[in-house]
C-alpha cells in the first residue's frame, strides 16, 4: 500500500495506550534524592520539564507541587462558602500563594481566616464570563485584525487581543456586543494562533481528512476509548495506529470544531485504554484524576513533536479566532507546543487538565498554548475518566 504523506496537527500529550505497539515503562535509572520526583508528579521527564521551564530547583519544584495541591483544594472550598461573593482565584507561583477576589468587602475575612489573600473587585469572575459570552455571540463577524480574548482575573477585565494597528476592531467588536468598555483591555499582539498542520511522518494515531493523512496525539483514555481535540478527527471517520492508515484503532464518536475543540473515539476490544500518560524515555505519568488547577498554577504537557514542556496558567475562558473558525472555553498558558502536539494530555501534578487545541510560537523561542478543558469532554459526553 502506498505511504500516505502525513499532516502534523497542533497540540499537546500523548497518553500511551495498552496497545501491543506501546513502549514499555523506562525505570527511573540513577536518580538521587535531591532529583526524585515528588509523589504528586509520577514522571522524572515531567518533574525535569518543570524545573528547566519555570527555572526551578529540585526542592523548589517539590514545594510547588504541595502548595499547588492546597491551594486547588482552599479555591474549591472557597468558591463553595462564599457563593456569588466569590470572584476568581489566582495562585502565584513566585511566592505560592493564592489570592481570592471578592466582589463584596464583608467576605474578605472569610477569605483571609481560611489562609488565602483576599481582594475586592469591581466586576468578578461571573460579570466577566457574561462580558465572554457576549463578545462570542457577536465575534462570529469580528474583524480579522481580532485574535482572540480572555478573561484576565489578575486584572479583573477581559482582554481582547489584536494584532498591531487594529484597535479599532477590538471597538467595534465591544460596541457590537454592547458590553461595558470599562469591564474590557484592548492588548496589541504579535500571536496568530493557529492549529499548526504541518506535514511530515510520525505517531502516535492517524485520521484521514480531506484526502490527507494527518497525525495527532492521544489525549487521556477514557471506558470505551479516549478523548482528544476536536481538529484531529470528524465525527464517524476512523483512527488508525499507522501512517499507512491500514491497522485500524477506533471510530471518533464525537467531534466538534470549531466553536469548541473536543472529541472523543471508541476503541475496539483489542486495544486498552490506561490511565497513563506516555513520559517519553522516562516512567509514565499515572493520572490519579481530573481536579481542576486555578489560574497562575503551574501545567505541563507533553506531546510526541516536543516531550515534556511546562508554564502557567494565565487565563480560563479564553475564545481564539483560528483560521478555520473562534473556539470558546479554553484554557490559556505559556507552556509552548509544536506541529504534532495536538490532542494531547495537560497535567497538573498527576491531575489531568485538558487536550491540546493550538496557539503561536514554538518551543524554541517561546510561545502561547491553549488547551480544552478535559471535564468539559467527559461531562458532555458522559464519559469516565481512567485513573491509576
Amino acid at each position: 500500500m502506498k505511504r500516505a504523506s502525513v499532516a502534523r496537527a497542533f497540540g499537546g500529550t500523548v497518553l500511551a495506550l495498552g496497545l501491543a505497539a506501546s513502549a514499555a515503562p523506562v525505570a527511573w535509572a540513577d536518580a538521587t534524592a535531591a532529583d526524585t520526583p515528588d509523589p504528586l508528579v509520577s514522571s522524572p521527564g515531567q518533574f525535569e520539564a518543570l524545573k528547566r521551564d519555570l527555572g526551578l530547583s529540585s526542592a523548589d519544584a517539590t514545594d510547588l507541587m504541595a502548595k499547588e495541591g492546597k491551594a486547588r483544594t482552599l479555591e474549591a472550598e472557597l468558591r463553595d462558602t462564599l457563593g456569588s461573593d466569590f470572584g476568581g482565584a489566582v495562585f502565584d507561583v513566585a511566592d505560592g500563594t493564592l489570592t481570592v477576589s471578592v466582589t463584596d468587602e464583608a467576605a474578605v475575612p472569610t477569605v483571609e481566616e481560611a489562609g488565602a489573600r483576599a481582594e475586592v473587585v469591581t466586576y468578578g469572575e461571573q460579570a466577566l464570563d457574561n462580558v465572554v459570552s457576549d463578545l462570542n455571540t457577536a465575534g462570529s463577524d469580528a474583524e480579522d485584525g481580532v485574535t482572540g480574548w480572555y478573561v484576565d482575573a489578575a486584572d479583573d477585565s477581559v482582554v481582547i487581543t489584536v494584532l498591531e494597528g487594529q484597535e479599532k476592531a477590538a471597538e467595534e467588536l465591544v460596541a457590537e456586543a454592547g458590553v461595558e468598555a470599562e469591564a474590557v483591555t484592548v492588548r496589541e499582539s504579535a500571536e496568530q494562533p493557529t492549529t499548526l498542520a504541518d506535514v511530515v511522518g510520525g505517531n502516535p494515531y492517524y485520521f484521514s481528512q480531506g484526502g490527507q493523512a494527518y497525525v495527532c496525539s492521544v489525549g487521556f483514555g477514557v471506558v470505551g476509548g479516549y478523548v482528544t481535540a476536536g481538529h484531529c478527527g470528524e465525527t464517524g471517520s476512523t483512527t488508525y495506529l499507522n501512517s499507512g492508515l491500514s491497522q485500524t484503532l477506533g471510530t471518533v464518536e464525537s467531534s466538534t470544531f470549531p466553536g469548541s475543540d473536543k472529541a472523543w473515539v471508541s476503541t475496539g476490544s483489542e486495544h486498552t485504554p490506561t490511565g497513563t500518560v506516555n513520559g517519553y524515555d522516562n516512567a509514565d505519568i499515572t493520572v490519579t484524576g481530573s481536579d481542576e488547577a486555578g489560574i497562575g498554577a503551574s501545567v505541563c504537557r507533553s506531546g510526541q513533536t516536543t516531550g515534556w514542556h511546562c508554564g502557567t496558567i494565565e487565563s480560563k475562558n479564553s475564545t481564539v479566532n483560528y483560521p478555520e473558525g473562534s473556539v470558546s472555553g479554553l484554557t490559556r498558558t505559556t507552556a509552548c507546543a509544536e506541529g504534532g502536539d495536538s490532542g494531547g494530555s495537560w497535567v497538573a501534578g498527576t491531575e489531568a487538565q485538558g487536550v491540546t487545541s493550538g496557539g503561536s510560537g514554538n518551543c524554541t523561542t517561546g510561545g502561547t498554548t491553549y488547551f480544552q478543558p478535559v471535564n468539559e469532554i467527559l461531562s458532555d459526553n458522559n464519559l469516565t475518566l481512567i485513573t491509576g
